[in-house]
């Protein structure tokens, strides 16, 4: 699989770790999809991340700490040796595929 790094304006506000700038922008759009795309090393505290299609991405290393991807899709994705304190994942990914994904950086299954 290649990882995506789209042109999105959205997305490349998480790139540049725009937070607030893309909390406030996507309350305009309808779907987000971040399909397969490279989140690896950046602080994204405090992002909104709910409705958004996080399948098949990279969050290595990333600062996930406190953000609710409850109502997220992270079908697929990777969240190796990520800082997830205070997470909310969804209820069909079990804990034992978060805890191997921060250890040895497999992709979660949703049930």
């Amino acid at each position: 699989m290649t990882l995506r790094f789209p042109e999105d304006p959205l997305y490349q506000l998480l790139r540049s770790e725009k937070i607030d700038e893309f909390n406030q922008q996507r309350k305009s759009q309808k779907a987000i999809s971040f399909q397969d795309c490279d989140f690896r090393g950046l602080n994204l505290r405090g992002l909104d991340a709910s409705g958004i299609n996080f399948s098949g991405c990279y969050f290595r290393a990333s600062d996930l700490r406190g953000i609710d991807f409850s109502q997220s899709n992270l079908n697929g994705a990777s969240i190796a040796a990520a800082q997830i304190s205070g997470c909310l994942f969804p209820v069909n990914i079990a804990a034992e595929e978060i805890i191997l994904s921060v250890e040895k950086g497999t992709r979660m299954r949703m049930k």
